[in-house]
């Protein structure tokens, strides 16, 4: 397991803490998660089941035998573990690297209490190094990448992907991100866009930052 392999491991783990006993668990997507299911796995029989955010956490979900329920049946969630592609001190994300940033806003706004877990190498001053993803209406592609550019960004289709709500992404790079819920609203009220992968009006409540040196938790 490399370097990198192993934080995301140990942040993964250390998430375990908030999980208790008969929850409903809102599960995220992406490598780090990985890393969080596969330890569920091992409290399958502990808890009601999980929320996932994605058909790939889903097969990984099922896979390990823990019982993936419906948001529209569960209500809202006491817990949320997800990842990110980006993380400031302010525990305000960037995330959507992988596709599922719709489902992922979804859940962590039915949920109490969003846990994100991250290696080091995720943490940034200011958001906006990672390209920022926009899920988009397949039609208004063209039409809110120009407004974008209007924006400051320079938007990248994301080509040959296909959310698993039928739809594009966009990948806005060169953004510095002052304001990050600023710039959430304004993004999601242009005509065409399902959603943006700034995680600002509702940001994480806890950030685990696994490190060279061990585990740091920043708390809202």
């Amino acid at each position: 397991m490399s370097d990198a392999d192993e934080k995301k491991r140990r942040a993964a783990l250390a998430a375990m803490e908030y999980v208790g006993h008969g929850m409903v668990v809102g599960v995220g997507t992406g490598s780090t998660v990985n890393h969080f299911i596969d330890a569920l796995a091992g409290r399958r029989h502990d808890i009601a089941g999980a929320v996932s955010s994605s058909e790939a956490s889903t097969r990984r979900l099922r896979d390990a035998g823990i019982e993936v329920m419906e948001l529209n049946s569960t209500g809202d969630l006491p817990l949320y573990v997800d990842g990110a592609d980006e993380a400031t001190p302010s525990l305000q994300l960037i995330k959507g690297g992988g596709g599922a940033l719709t489902r992922e806003k979804i859940v962590a706004a039915a949920s109490r209490k969003f846990v994100c877990i991250v290696d080091d190498s995720k943490v940034v001053d200011v958001l906006g190094r990672f390209p920022l993803p926009v899920e988009v209406i397949p039609m208004a592609r063209s039409l809110v990448a120009r407004q974008l550019v209007r924006l400051g960004g320079q938007p990248v289709w994301r080509e040959g992907v296909v959310t698993d709500n039928g739809n594009v992404i966009l990948d806005v790079h060169n953004l510095e991100i002052l304001d990050p819920p600023a710039l959430e609203s304004e993004i999601n009220q242009l005509a065409g866009v399902v959603t943006v992968g700034l995680f600002a009006r509702r940001p994480a409540d806890v950030l685990i930052v696994a490190g060279a040196d061990g585990l740091q938790t920043l708390s809202r």
